[in-house]
C-alpha cells in the first residue's frame, strides 16, 4: 500500500479536495495537511515520515516542507503540482486538474 500525502497552505480547499478525490483509489492510502501554522490539519513530522510520496500545490509549499522537515523527508518523493489557490473545495475544475496531474504519477 502506497501512502500519498497532499499538502497545501491551510488544508481547507485544495489538499482536502485531493484527499477526497483519491481516497477510493486502489493500492493507495491518502491524507492531507496544511503547511501553514493556521492549517485545519497542520503538517507534522509523523505525517511526513508516513508518506511515500508528497504532492504539494505550490513551489512555496515545497520550500517550507523541505526547510521544516528535511530530516523526516529522507527519500520521500515530493512533487509540486503548481495548482494556484483559486479554487473552492471540490470545484469541478480543481477535481479535473488534480486527476490530470496526479493520476499518471500514482
Amino acid at each position: 500500500m502506497k501512502h500519498v500525502l497532499f499538502v497545501c497552505g491551510r488544508n481547507r480547499l485544495r489538499s482536502p479536495t485531493a484527499e477526497a478525490v483519491f481516497s477510493d483509489y486502489p493500492e493507495i492510502e491518502v491524507a492531507s495537511a496544511g503547511i501553514g501554522r493556521d492549517a485545519d490539519t497542520p503538517l507534522d513530522a509523523d505525517l511526513v515520515e508516513w508518506a511515500d510520496i508528497i504532492f504539494v500545490m505550490e513551489k512555496s509549499h515545497r520550500e517550507k516542507l523541505t526547510s521544516r522537515f528535511r530530516s523526516a523527508l529522507k527519500d520521500t518523493r515530493v512533487i509540486c503540482l503548481d495548482i494556484p489557490d483559486k479554487f473552492s473545495y471540490m470545484e469541478p475544475a480543481l477535481v479535473g486538474v488534480l486527476k490530470a496531474k496526479v493520476t499518471p504519477l500514482l
